[in-house]
């Protein structure tokens, strides 16, 4: 074992100290034009409030949300009769006939009612739109000529500004949704007096009543819960604050003539789990108005910069910062290498959705984050569980945004009573059990179909979500808080593998690999199938971590021994077909779609360490074959997935044309299903339509190619592009174990680092090719 010196230790920590002074740089999103759809205006959260304005010049509008704002109630679609058609499933599959069993699912062993087709399992929606209408004096209303117009989005206050002349009056407009004291926050100006004249309104397309009492405008209503149509109550409050001229009202709008400032204050909330929640926006309203606006705007920068100036990355300078987002996005398409600065910008600005679109004890960012335009979201914008949510918390451990994982476990822990619920109705299984589609009302049921529904790991699947922060923060108590989830999964999974007859081995049945479907020897296609590779890996994975985590917690010894005998008869982490890919499947079946956008075979390379170039070569090549047939393309959340898996594998230029291919700028908001990705002018991913997952996935990978640790060292630049092996700097980053990584290097080669965790202790990194252990500093 080499332990580095004391003397060495400090050399290493000069270099790091260079880096940290130097990284001031800004990043941000501009244009010189207003937004002309929603894919292009600016997204502002403080993690339960939203905003995207679009900075038009005479009509204004504000898209607003709230975390909350979900349609649907709690409900119960279990089949409670499902489980006797469970015997004759299985033997129709056990005999090849998936066909047959594919028919009984669907007619009796999917959820009853609607399912996700509408209420009561409900959507995320947007919660209104905030209009603005501006009037210039000594302008033709038609033809009003403005100039020196921009728009920009600073990712490191949080902070959307708007500024622009006509007739020689600069007019400039400040947007925060604050950190501080809870509301959306819109700060308009003038440099002369009087100037100020607008009239704002507020607007919903369904279920919402605008009024005006005294000088404050409102938006209230109820969302469609399913049954009684009485769901979650809302309401946002307007008022604005004066410097100059006069405010008045009518029925559904605020009037403001002459004035010099506006401030523009909305509070909003819903009783989603919050009976109070008008006192408190109420209150949340007096506070703001009470408070100086300099005052609110320092104490926001402060509050989100405690979680945004964690990290810190430099790839270099690039003379394309000079461009405008929209058209920078365009000559990246064309001389990528030119500008190492936009992966920096767009991996910060995944960090930056992080933090703006969850908190702590609130819900985790759905499908959309928590910005939507509609009140009915693409995919409902719910919790997809054979991948969307998992893809949406992967970068925030490696991001040092730890604490931002704690949602996702309090919603995992409001589906276990339900899961438990549908693990009887349907296998009649011990534990508890998620299949592919869940919400805030804690939906476990499989869906309506079985061609995407039946498949059963997504408890499995969140469960190893919940684990990472475990892994990465080592917090005990946190891991004695999700034992009860995790084992529940466990016993569900424990209970309901039967031996598969060809091999022996423990498989589920009847399942799918996700919503994949394949040809049967006499031409005919199925979705479902016993033991899919994606549930082999899961369970194993699940399995593990719970055998792990008793030994920690010192509990559960016989189940524990329990659950290590049959991870010893599960499948292999991955079977090599003749063609030298990973089956997708228990039987090498053919794809229907060989470019199928879900890969959900390669769990066990990422987010699982099952496969690693270091413990399992064959494997890891075999995954290579697997990816150059998927090919480079899909929606952007397949792209960033993509990314990941050649992260792991170590091809660093590989991994960068999947990210360039991620990075194509489209304005398509169709539904898409495969080829044809990117990303918008605002820089959120495209699906199209948007899908958040697509950003935080790619955040995720954009870590993995600086720093790996699931292959029990810390490697370092393990999967950097030969365009970033120049010089690069990084500050922050965490490894599993609770470690903190400061690097530096050049010319491909590391060059300076630091590693420090609370207490000094022993750990091994790899660095430029080896392996070493050193002792990380305290820090």
């Amino acid at each position: 074992m080499q332990i580095k010196t004391p003397l060495l230790i400090t050399v290493i920590l000069t270099g790091i100290t260079t880096f940290t002074q130097a990284q001031t740089k800004q990043l941000k999103l501009w244009y010189k034009q207003p937004a002309q759809r929603w894919e292009e205006t600016l997204a502002l959260g403080n993690g339960r409030l939203g905003m995207m304005p679009d900075g038009g010049i005479t009509a204004e509008k504000v898209v607003l949300n709230d975390i909350t704002m979900w349609s649907g109630s709690s409900q119960d679609a279990n089949n409670y009769e499902a489980y006797k058609q469970l015997p004759e499933i299985r033997r129709l599959l056990a005999a090849g006939k998936n066909v047959e069993a594919q028919a009984i699912i669907d007619k009796s062993f999917v959820c009853t009612g609607k399912g996700s087709g509408g209420v009561p399992f409900g959507c995320f929606q947007m919660l209104g739109d905030l209009n603005i209408n501006y009037q210039y004096k000594d302008t033709d209303d038609k033809q009003i000529k403005f100039e020196n117009y921009e728009r920009e989005l600073s990712l490191n206050n949080a902070l959307a500004k708007t500024t622009f002349k006509i007739n020689g009056v600069t007019y400039k407009r400040e947007y925060f949704t604050s950190f501080g004291d809870d509301v959306d926050v819109i700060k308009l100006s003038a440099d002369k007096p009087g100037m100020l004249n607008m009239n704002i309104s507020i607007t919903r397309p369904e279920r919402g009543i605008t009024s005006t009492t005294g000088n404050e405008l409102d938006l209230t209503g109820r969302l469609d819960n399913g049954t009684d149509g009485k769901g979650v109550a809302y309401k946002a409050a307007i008022k604005a604050k004066l410097t100059g001229g006069t405010l008045s009202t009518t029925a559904t709008s605020l009037v403001i003539k002459d004035a010099t400032e506006v401030l523009i204050y909305i509070s909003a909330g819903t009783d989603f789990k919050n009976p109070q929640y008008l006192s408190k926006l109420n209150n949340n309203m007096a506070a703001a108005l009470a408070k100086p606006y300099a005052l609110q705007k320092q104490q926001h920068i402060a509050n989100f910069q405690k979680l945004f100036n964690r990290v810190k990355v430099d790839l270099g300078s690039s003379e394309a910062e000079k461009l405008t987002t929209d058209q920078r996005l365009i000559a990246f398409r064309t001389n990528p290498d030119a500008d190492n600065a936009l992966p920096v910008l767009f991996y910060q600005f995944g960090r930056y959705l992080n933090i703006c679109s969850t908190r702590v004890g609130l819900l985790p960012p759905n499908l959309q984050g928590l910005w939507a335009n509609e009140v009915h979201t693409p995919w409902n914008g719910d919790y997809h569980l054979d991948i969307n949510i998992e893809m949406n918390q992967w970068p925030v451990e490696v991001s040092n945004l730890s604490e931002l994982n704690l949602p996702l476990a309090d919603l995992v822990k409001g589906m276990v009573p339900h899961g438990e619920k549908t693990a009887k109705a349907y296998y009649n299984a011990d534990g508890w059990v998620a299949h592919v589609i869940t919400n805030p009302w804690g939906f476990t049921e499989p869906g309506e179909s079985a061609s995407w529904g039946i498949c059963k790991v997504g408890s499995g699947w969140l469960c190893d979500n919940l684990w990472q922060h475990y892994d990465f923060t080592g917090d005990k108590k946190y891991l004695e808080q999700i034992y009860p989830i995790l084992k529940g999964a466990a016993q569900f999974y424990s209970s309901m593998l039967i031996s598969d007859a060809k091999t022996g081995w423990l498989v589920t049945s009847p399942s799918s690999s996700p919503e994949n479907s394949f040809y049967l020897p006499d031409g005919t296609h199925a979705s479902i199938c016993m033991g899919p590779t994606i549930d082999n890996q899961i369970i194993r994975q699940l399995f593990n971590n719970v055998i792990t985590a008793s030994k920690v917690l010192g509990k559960d010894k016989a189940f524990s021994k329990t659950l290590a005998a049959k991870v010893k008869k599960l499948p292999p982490p991955g079977i090599i077909a003749k063609d030298g890919r990973i089956q997708e499947w228990l039987e090498d079946y053919k794809e229907t779609e060989p470019q199928h956008r879900h890969v959900s075979h390669l769990y066990g390379l990422f987010p699982a360490s099952q496969i690693t170039p270091e413990a399992t070569p064959a494997l890891a090549e075999a995954a290579k074959k697997t990816l150059e047939v998927r090919g480079d393309d899909g929606p952007s959340w397949s792209i960033a997935y993509k990314i990941l898996w050649w992260a792991r594998l170590h091809d660093g230029n590989r991994t960068y044309k999947l990210f360039k291919e991620l990075m194509k700028p489209t304005l398509k908001t169709d539904i898409n299903y495969g080829a044809g990705g990117g990303v918008y002018p605002n820089l959120l991913s495209a699906g199209p339509p948007f899908q958040i997952d697509g950003n935080f996935g790619a955040e995720a990978g954009i870590a993995e190619m600086l720093i790996q640790s699931h292959a029990g060292f810390i490697d370092l630049i393990p999967s950097i592009p030969d365009a970033w092996k120049a010089q690069g700097e990084v500050k922050g980053l965490k490894a599993r174990g609770n470690f903190t990584v400061d690097m530096k290097w050049k010319d491909g080669r590391v060059t300076a680092y630091k590693i420090t965790s609370p207490a000094p202790r022993a750990v091994k990194v790899k660095i430029n090719g080896v392996i070493k252990s050193i002792m990380a500093t305290k820090g």
